[in-house]
């Protein structure tokens, strides 16, 4: 193997291993957050107006405990693959609830990091859900090529 493919090589490791912690530790503290105050979450649930009634309760329970488990997986490097898909499925809904929100021009809170505190949803938010997206494809893709800080073995 030529020395530029290997430095690409090496690169690409690289930053794969800064998605998989960055990408794990925004799930990790966007479960945490939404764990602590579990009714504030489902408030932000509702107000999408996507799911029914007598789903939002639920789905405030335990999408954060999902995020957590998958963010600390990412981190941990368990179940990396796993992970991922989860946390790139996830991601998925959360772009297509932010396009059907505002396309139907709702004016509420995303609820992405806390129930309170974040403005309103808008197309930045589509744009950072979307880098985020990538991020979890290529990890899914390509974390057998994550070396976790470790050297890569020839």
């Amino acid at each position: 193997m030529n020395r530029a493919r290997r430095v690409r090589e090496k690169w690409f490791a690289a930053a794969l291993l800064v998605f998989r912690l960055f990408l794990g530790g925004v799930f990790l503290y966007s479960g945490a957050t939404k764990i602590i105050d579990p009714g504030g979450f489902a408030l932000s649930v509702y107000h999408y107006q996507l799911l029914p009634d007598v789903l939002v309760n639920p789905m405030a329970i335990i999408l954060p405990w999902v995020e957590v488990v998958c963010g600390a997986a990412l981190i941990l490097r368990w179940w990396v693959g796993g992970a991922s898909l989860v946390v790139t499925g996830l991601l998925l809904v959360f772009l297509t609830a932010l396009v059907i929100t505002l396309v139907r021009g709702l004016d509420i809170s995303c609820g992405c990091f806390s129930a309170t505190g974040e403005g309103k949803i808008s197309w930045w938010y589509l744009l950072r859900d979307f880098s985020l997206f990538a991020m979890g494809v290529l990890i899914l893709l390509f974390h057998d090529r994550d070396t976790g800080g470790q050297p890569a073995q020839a």
